[in-house]
């Protein structure tokens, strides 16, 4: 597929995959810095079916160039042009004997620095001392999620599902999915390629039957501003 192929994949199904995005050396470099992390800090969530590092972006500055590599800066800048900035990351290891679940949901939350009320923003919540906040709709229609995967993920360890064109749906409640109409895709992603999504579309992640690793790192990003009153908690502006 070409890029422009995959741009409209985004825009008509919510999704598209692109494998060989990072060289085997770059998802080295990437894996020494992540040794890097405070498993004892607020940000960081440890349990035996999960590993999760909550603004990690911030919390290990040295893997940001590491990331945005000329190749995905290029990716990101021919799919949506060069006005859009980080907003949240996180980095998440399902163990090989993790048995973690997630129904389907939309990303409808996004991270603020404050709890500070605006017109049209709510409910609120906090997590880990991390305020989220719920956005207008045409924010969240402005955003993007880009997920770098370290490990090979298939339907056997815990790989997206995903309901396609359900982006197109505003607010789609998962228990009000319609399966008789509906169809489920399963998005497979080989080590160091990536997932790219809109928040909108509802997916899912399943339990792992493989006992295989799965590495994922976790970026959103969005071309608005907010109002005055409240800020990005992770902006972050990209170097093309």
């Amino acid at each position: 597929m070409s890029l422009e192929d995959h741009k409209k994949s985004i825009e008509d199904f919510g999704f598209t995959i692109l494998n060989g995005v990072f060289s085997y050396e770059e998802l080295q470099s990437i894996t020494e810095a992540l040794e890097l992390v405070d498993k004892n800090k607020e940000t960081s969530r440890v349990s035996s079916d999960l590993f999760a590092v909550r603004q990690f972006l911030k919390e290990i500055p040295s893997v940001v160039p590491l990331v945005f590599s000329t190749k995905l800066n290029s990716i990101i800048k021919q799919l949506f042009g060069d006005n859009y900035f980080v907003v949240k990351s996180i980095f998440f290891d399902k163990p090989e004997k993790s048995n973690w679940y997630v129904s389907y949901h939309q990303d409808l939350t996004i991270s603020v620095d404050r709890k500070n009320e605006a017109l049209g923003f709510g409910p609120w919540t906090v997590k880990q001392n991390q305020f989220g906040v719920q956005p207008p709709l045409s924010i969240l229609e402005n955003m993007f999620t880009i997920r770098i995967h370290l490990d090979d993920t298939t339907s056997e360890n815990g790989a997206l599902y995903v309901i396609p064109k359900s982006h197109l749906k505003k607010i789609y409640r998962p228990e009000t999915i319609d399966w008789k109409k509906e169809k489920e895709a399963c998005c497979s992603v080989e080590k160091g390629g990536i997932m790219i999504m809109k928040p909108l579309l509802l997916h899912s992640s399943r339990r792992s039957v493989s006992g295989a690793r799965r590495r994922v790192i976790h970026i959103e990003f969005c071309n608005q501003e907010l109002p005055h009153q409240i800020t990005w908690s992770e902006r972050l502006n990209l170097q093309y």
